[in-house]
């Protein structure tokens, strides 16, 4: 008995960390421009690191096919474009003031952030 309760905190630990505690590395863009790969999911890298008051281009992937992965939406900067499958989409990001600014596909299935500093 106390081996399946200690199992089952154990799950429930591990669960809480996965999806509430987890936090992807950052990647900071560097004078090349970063290519975002679209594809099982999710974007990689989820989180991207730019400097503040300077413009910036992501150049983003899509390999997966599903209709979710088509459309990426950045809310606060009013920006909405689709994603050719397996050619590479630039967009542009204008200047921005220190803060954090998710991405993500239509529906948000697919998230990331630029955390801007």
């Amino acid at each position: 008995m106390l081996l399946v309760n200690m199992t089952g905190i154990a799950l429930i630990a591990l669960i809480i960390w996965w999806f509430w505690l987890y936090q992807p590395k950052e990647v900071e863009i560097g004078n090349d421009d970063l290519v975002v790969i679209v594809e099982n999911g999710s974007y990689q890298p989820p989180r991207i690191r730019i400097p503040a008051d300077q413009s910036a281009k992501l150049q983003f992937i899509r390999k997966d096919p599903s209709p979710c992965a088509e459309t990426l939406v950045l809310p606060d900067l009013e920006i909405s474009e689709s994603l050719p499958l397996n050619k590479i989409k630039t967009i542009e990001i204008p200047p921005l003031a220190a803060g954090e600014y998710d991405f993500h596909c239509q529906m948000k299935m697919y998230r990331g952030s630029l955390k801007v500093e």
